[in-house]
């Protein structure tokens, strides 16, 4: 069996010039190419693995369709399909207002501005989703949130405070910590937090489920102290959307 794989894209990392066949990113020439000298090799079958799609989506998309059609007519015999990563720009303004805006999937918004959570899915689903939270609660960028934080995780380095590899052969170094959990109440049984021993700034977050399901998250171009207004944090959203309040708590 004959076993090819491609990509959109890499999420912003840029790929070494010297190491242009570490990755294979979907061009149609190069499909032809790489599905050309599998035949070569007479497999019993040919299967390619895509890394395509729109975060969310259940159902293929045009490009996809056509795509397929593409690698069927190709010779491709078994496509997996695996859908396409969430990109976006993260805000953060102390104590506890957020923002993050979405290029993948394009337009999604995530707002928090201290007091009201905001959630726009852009269509298909075309929706605003808005919890008011009340109360005084502690934001987790202060000193009584991560008291929080140690009440209801253990806090741990992974293999002591030398920095490691990001990953095997990454020239990038980090100090990994593990958070786990005290409670079967947490929605994450252990989170890994990679950061980075220079700025102290968080690199990578893993954060794996009780039902083994991982989250992985990456943070790169920091800028920091740029004087951010308030009102970054004020988000309109479309008049056309469908809305749902205090969706936390909807049955």
């Amino acid at each position: 069996i004959a076993f090819l794989s491609f990509t959109y894209g890499t999420n912003g990392i840029k790929i070494p010039s010297d190491k242009s066949y570490s990755v294979n990113l979907i061009d149609r020439e190069l499909i032809q190419k790489q599905i050309s000298l599998a035949k070569n090799q007479n497999p019993d079958l040919i299967c390619v693995s895509m890394h395509w799609g729109i975060e969310y989506q259940t159902t293929p998309n045009n490009e996809q369709k056509d795509l397929a059609d593409f690698l069927f007519d190709n010779g491709v015999d078994i496509i997996i399909g695996n859908s396409s990563d969430m990109q976006g720009k993260a805000s953060f303004k102390r104590p506890e207002m957020l923002r993050i805006d979405f290029s993948q999937p394009a337009e999604q918004t995530i707002v928090f501005s201290g007091n009201t959570l905001t959630i726009y899915l852009p269509p298909p689903n075309n929706a605003i989703l808005q919890q008011t939270v009340s109360g005084s609660g502690a934001a987790a960028a202060t000193p009584e949130g991560l008291a929080l934080m140690r009440r209801y995780y253990t806090i741990s380095y992974e293999t002591g405070q030398t920095p490691v590899p990001l990953d095997e052969g990454s020239s990038e170094m980090v100090i990994n910590l593990l958070l786990k959990r005290r409670s079967s109440s947490e929605a994450f049984s252990q989170i890994k937090l990679s950061i980075d021993p220079s700025s102290k700034l968080i690199r990578r977050v893993i954060a794996v489920t009780p039902a083994s399901q991982t989250y992985t998250f990456y943070f790169s171009n920091y800028r920091l102290n740029t004087g951010m207004s308030e009102q970054r944090f004020i988000y309109d959203p479309p008049s056309s959307a469908n809305n749902y309040n205090n969706f936390l708590f909807s049955e």
